[in-house]
């Protein structure tokens, strides 16, 4: 790195801590302050209710403050990062991006402590004072063996989780890393041997880690900057290194490393030499962990032995151990289980669900994330990436089963699979308004077709929706792209086993397929030749051909391309008298809840029964998420003040519906705000037959919904699902390009329910 791009990042990283204000964290109130009655309830008098309730019952105060979903992370600054015995002031950007990282990846609120305090047994004194206002302790920084001794006085008298990360939390991902490692290089815990350099407070945690996971402490031989821990040494000793003495008499790394077959190193650049790496076993694991610079360059390690398997700290090269991977989700299902402590059985959980998931299918967030990585189980992806965003679920609930396993719950979650769904509901938005029509769609067998088969979205959603769903993919595109960039995307399915493939450059259905395309539109200008081309070029007219020779149930297209475009083929080839666009509605999920938008796509100025039409076929799709529809008609105009078109137009359309009985509520015409807030809507028009604040809006024109649809995403934090196309008996969705795999697999959902469930 250059002098100018060290002074370049230098500078970008402070304005990132100084603005746009300075700091990572800042305290939000969770409860309202808006006027006296909620400052009585907030402190005096309410509060006292509160205080009364915690004194008679403890455990109350996980019900009645935040305690039980806050963390302190706590250091005195004696071995920051890469930069040593700085200090505690000098730490605090640290612990502020320690306590954002809990924010972030588990929703755990953290406050980060910086005590000046160097006495291991006064800092213990300290930390076990914090005990009544918080949940949890992570002890993060402080130097060894003064971190030990820290860490057992607070176990021991702190009746919550203690845990320091930089020992656990770097021994759990190493755990995690060598399991897999071994299973690729075809060994066994119990036979290897172990070389490691450091001998600090992580480096020991990862030995005892290891030694839980199988490998005989006879095997293991440790060295540190005096060469190799032996017994009767008497320099820079220690007792956790001491329980890791080999023979009598000294000897260095290049002495102790042949027949090695795992290098841990938690030490110093360059401690590894090539030719060292020579003299280990096959295929080695070799994991230099040393940041910023790793005991042996990655490169230099492959060409003295070119089968190694390797790791380091560092972020831009593969297999980064990362403490993230493990301790917000630790301390999310022990917080979840309000677990005492955190012992051997859960840190162990916590490396099999880590291993797991590396070993899993990787999901389409994460390839969205790291984009142009490798994300297949194998030498250079051992371990997931930090924003996975499975981890959550995967390993906070083992953890919490293992504390119920082990006696150390104090609120045991009795359902753990129910606890995983609702972690994964938490971090996928979707999950959990998703799961009625999951459900629903697992009903029957389906078969769903794929305009564009070759976008890699579609790819991700498809091996999803096998392994999620009873459903079928069909895919239309060329084979040899579609399996090539399953293989590069690290995808398990495959064509012909797991899905088949129309090819429109060669397949054997073609002269069926444009004859069938060029009876339906013969009299309305398509000509043979016109018709063959068509289903050489146009995916989105050989998916609806299919669906209507009955080919597929459904079909799904519009991943790229304009959405009437693809919308007029569909009508072309499956639109009837009784099959016909109604509208599109998009479900908007927010952190309030869902809110559906309509018509977003397909009538530009729907006329008044267009719009009665799409008011019904909202309810009737609405109900599918199990949500009863309060239906607002939105406009301009409100309640008749205004002579406006569009006010004119949802005037006739509330006609229409007032015409027939409906078993569903709707009000109009009205403004958004009056529409989501009662008590404005009360005052303007108190004789409003809508119970509650609307859940659904409909839109006088497209550029309205479109508009409110787009504003909920990207500024509003909401989650589309959709949009889903009314009126076609649910054999055609066109999707926009913006969405995402997963917004595909819920378009799977959405397209697999049969007919008969929503009407």
């Amino acid at each position: 790195m250059s002098d100018d791009t060290k002074d370049s990042f230098r500078q970008a990283a402070l304005d990132y801590h100084k603005f746009p204000k300075p700091g990572k964290l800042e305290i939000r109130a969770t409860k309202p302050m808006a006027n006296g009655r909620d400052l009585a309830r907030a402190y005096s008098p309410g509060v006292a209710e509160a205080c009364i309730e915690i004194k008679d019952t403890p455990d109350a105060a996980r019900d009645y403050t935040a305690r039980g979903n806050l963390v302190a992370v706590v250091t005195n600054g004696s071995a920051v990062l890469g930069l040593g015995n700085i200090g505690a002031l000098a730490s605090k950007p640290v612990m502020e991006g320690k306590a954002v990282l809990f924010k972030k990846f588990a929703n755990i609120d953290c406050f980060d402590i910086e005590l000046n305090e160097p006495d291991p047994e006064k800092l213990a004194d300290i930390v076990c004072a914090l005990e009544p206002t918080f949940g949890a302790i992570n002890l993060e920084d402080i130097k060894a063996p003064d971190c030990f001794i820290v860490e057992k006085i607070c176990r021991e008298r702190m009746n919550i989780p203690v845990f320091h990360d930089d020992q656990h939390g770097t021994a759990i991902v190493v755990g995690a890393a060598a399991l897999n490692a071994l299973k690729i290089a075809g060994k066994s815990f119990e036979d290897i041997k172990i070389v490691s350099t450091g001998g600090g407070a992580a480096g020991i945690a990862c030995l005892n880690m290891l030694l839980k996971l199988g490998v005989q402490r006879k095997n293991v031989y440790l060295c540190d900057i005096e060469g190799l821990v032996y017994k009767g040494r008497e320099k820079d000793m220690t007792p956790q290194k001491a329980e890791y003495a080999q023979g009598t008499t000294p000897a260095s790394l290049d002495d102790v490393i042949a027949g090695a077959d795992l290098f841990l190193g938690l030490s110093g650049p360059g401690v590894l030499k090539p030719e060292m790496v020579k003299k280990m076993a096959e295929r080695p694991i070799i994991f230099a962990l040393a940041n910023p610079n790793p005991e042996i360059d990655p490169d230099d390690a492959r060409e003295a032995s070119p089968g190694a398997i390797i790791a380091t700290g560092r972020s831009d090269f593969p297999n980064q151990v990362n403490n993230v991977l493990c301790f917000p989700f630790i301390f999310r299902g022990a917080l979840d289980a309000g677990a005492t402590e955190i012992n051997d059985d859960m840190k162990i959980a916590c490396v099999e669900g880590i291993a797991a998931l590396a070993r899993a299918t990787t999901s389409a967030e994460a390839a969205a994330a790291y984009q142009g990585e490798q994300l297949t189980f194998g030498p250079d992806y051992l371990i997931p990436k930090p924003f996975d965003p499975r981890l959550m679920g995967v390993v906070a609930s083992a953890v919490a089963g293992a504390a119920v396993e082990t006696g150390v719950a104090k609120r045991p979650i009795a359902d753990i699979k129910a606890y995983k769904d609702a972690l994964d509901g938490s971090v996928f938005k979707s999950a959990m308004i998703m799961r009625p029509v999951f459900d629903a769609a697992r009903t029957a067998e389906r078969t769903i077709v794929f305009a564009e088969g070759e976008d890699e979205r579609v790819l991700r959603a498809s091996q999803a929706m096998i392994e999620e769903t009873t459903d079928t993919p069909i895919l239309i595109g060329r084979p040899d792209v579609i399996e090539r960039r399953c293989e590069r995307a690290g995808l398990t399915i495959r064509p012909g086993v797991d899905f088949s493939i129309v090819n429109p450059e060669n397949d054997p259905r073609y002269r069926d397929y444009w004859g069938t395309y060029h009876d339906l539109m013969a009299r309305k200008g398509v000509t043979p030749d016109l018709a063959k081309a068509i289903m050489r070029t146009n995916t989105t007219a050989i998916a609806a051909v299919m669906v209507h020779r009955g080919e597929a149930e459904s079909m799904i297209c519009g991943t790229f391309g304009q959405f009437l475009w693809h919308l007029n083929y569909a009508c072309q080839i499956l639109g009837t008298e009784t099959f016909h666009p109604v509208g599109a509605l998009s479900l908007m999920i927010l952190e309030d809840g869902p809110l559906f938008v309509a018509d977003t796509q397909v009538h530009a100025e729907p006329t008044p029964q267009q719009i009665a039409e799409t008011v019904v076929g909202a309810a009737r799709h609405v109900r599918r998420f199990g949500v009863e529809p309060k239906i607002a008609l939105c406009s301009h105009s409100q309640f008749g003040n205004l002579d406006t078109d569009s006010g004119r137009r949802m005037r006739e359309a509330m006609a229409i519906l007032d015409s027939a009985p409906r078993d569903f509520a709707y009000e109009g015409e009205m403004h958004v705000d009056a529409a989501l807030d009662v008590e404005l809507r009360n005052r303007v028009f108190p004789a409003a037959h809508l119970p509650g604040a609307a859940n659904t809006l409909i839109f006088a024109n497209t550029d309205a919904a479109s508009g409110v649809r787009n504003i909920l995403k990207m500024k509003g934090g909401g989650l589309e699902v959709g949009p889903i196309l009314m009126g076609m008996g649910n054999r055609c969705h066109v999707v926009t390009p913006s969405i995402t795999a997963r917004g595909l697999l819920n378009m799977c959902a959405v397209a697999g329910t049969p007919v008969a469930h929503y009407g």
